[in-house]
């Protein structure tokens, strides 16, 4: 079987082998959103999936040999094999259903045999974001491709690097929710991973082909919240666009809606949103219709929501309603021993961005990198090995060093000190200031310039202070 445009063959599978090949197909990938249909040179159905099968109220089985006209009276392929013509995208409707569908004649031994279309299903909204994706310059350059370009995803389950047993589950979790509507709240610390979960989990499923929205609960004045969320029909207040504007969950159709730091949600907001999750409807604004939306909703907090339930912070039942599948992102500090696969990962990262030559971290950095509490997670991590590469760097070094980690060291020396040490202030000031010099030194191989500049003081202080500590 060849699919061809004008002047161009595609070898693919004889007719014969085609609905075998489909049909093993079709039980591998369960997409709600794809229907497709072959028929033969006599225009007879020979094949169509159960997508199409439900969006028609048919039943598959008894469609088989029917004419195409008796189940799709308005379709295009009998045109397609009289032409001969591909057409690869253009937008119609089955049972007041938008879609893009794409036509192409099929051929053996150079004769048209058949043709076949294959339908995406999606708000009129959608297939326009698309059609505009697709027609720009750049729209190869990204590495997924969402259909809504306002929104785009960057991250996959592949991303989220370690092998840890505390990483390991979460990732475990993700993959097995990924094809359902269950809403998913993520719980961790800050600088843990919660949007590129949210992103993972999105890219992982059947949504992926829809639109990822975010929204910030806490960036977002609370009297803004509602209409940014649930948007609004003309003249509902004072300033409101003509025509009216859609919200987030319009935008996030088919898709998912990544409600990010929740606990900050006003309860006004909470107890309209709970009506949302309840029932997969709302009401615009100062609107009057209700409007139904299929969208997939992921939480991420930071706050333990059972304590902000208990001091009437957040509404319980809300808790409920979102705590369905619960995700816990461990600490970076729960996790060290990924310390060493998130290094290399961000030193790759870290080459392209900076432009510079991939850096290896020695043994002894790695370890005070293993030692550290990382109250900022992941993100500090990559932080501080950025600012490690620009010293190494400035110091015209290709190894990255204790020394290129001075907030560490100090944090060292603090951990270090005695706590019931019983010394006036200026004493215990003194202690640290000369225990900081010696490492310096020890770290920098007794360079004092270097020394000087990881301490952040001039070298002749560091020379004044040398002589006074009789170093």
């Amino acid at each position: 079987m060849h699919v061809r445009k004008k002047g161009m063959a595609l070898e693919g599978l004889h007719v014969t082998d085609a609905t075998y090949h489909l049909e093993k197909l079709e039980l591998m990938i369960e997409d709600p959103y794809t229907g497709v249909i072959y028929i033969d040179n006599h225009c007879r159905v020979i094949y169509l999936n159960q997508t199409l099968a439900n969006i028609l109220e048919i039943d598959k089985s008894e469609s088989i040999g029917k004419p195409i006209e008796a189940i799709m009276p308005r379709s295009r392929l009998p045109e397609t094999i009289k032409s001969g013509e591909s057409n690869l995208c253009e937008i119609c409707s089955i049972k007041g259903r938008k879609m893009v569908a794409m036509r192409a004649p099929i051929y053996d031994k150079g004769q048209i045999v058949g043709a076949m279309s294959k339908s995406l299903f999606l708000d009129m909204s959608t297939a326009i974001n698309m059609a505009s994706y697709f027609s720009s310059p750049d729209s190869g350059d990204a590495e997924i491709h969402p259909i809504n370009s306002g929104y785009k995803t960057r991250y996959t389950l592949d991303n989220i690097i370690g092998s840890s047993s505390t990483i390991s589950k979460p990732k475990a979790i993700s993959k097995q929710v990924a094809n359902n509507i269950s809403n998913v709240l993520i719980i961790g610390e800050s600088g843990t991973g919660k949007e590129l979960f949210a992103q993972a989990i999105h890219n992982a499923g059947t949504r992926r082909i829809a639109p990822f929205v975010r929204i910030n609960c806490a960036c977002i004045p609370e009297n803004l919240l509602e209409s940014e969320l649930f948007g609004y029909e003309e003249g509902a207040f004072s300033g409101a666009k003509k025509g009216g504007k859609k919200g987030k969950l319009e935008m996030a159709a088919h898709g998912t809606i990544f409600l990010d730091e929740i606990s900050e949600m006003p309860l006004a907001m909470q107890s309209k949103l709970l009506i949302f999750l309840q029932e997969r409807e709302f009401e615009r604004v100062g609107g009057s219709h209700t409007i139904t939306a299929d969208v997939r909703v992921i939480a991420a907090t930071n706050v333990n929501l059972e304590e902000a339930v208990l001091q009437g912070k957040f509404r319980e039942d809300l808790y409920f309603r979102l705590n369905v599948v619960t995700l816990m992102l461990p600490p970076l500090r729960d996790r060290s021993e990924d310390i060493p696969l998130l290094v290399n990962h961000f030193m790759d990262k870290l080459s392209r961005k900076l432009n510079t030559p991939r850096f290896e971290v020695d043994c002894d950095a790695l370890s005070l990198l293993k030692s550290y509490k990382w109250p900022g997670n992941i993100r500090e991590l990559e932080n501080l090995l950025e600012r490690a590469i620009n010293l190494a760097c400035i110091d015209n070094e290709s190894t990255i060093r204790q020394h290129h980690f001075p907030t560490l060291i100090e944090n060292n020396v603090e951990q270090n000190l005695d706590p019931n040490i019983n010394l006036p202030l200026n004493k215990a000031l003194e202690n640290l200031e000369h225990q900081m010099i010696i490492r310096s030194l020890k770290y920098c191989n007794d360079n004092k310039t270097l020394a000087a500049k990881m301490l952040d003081i001039h070298p002749s202080v560091l020379y004044r202070k040398l002589k006074k500590y009789n170093l």
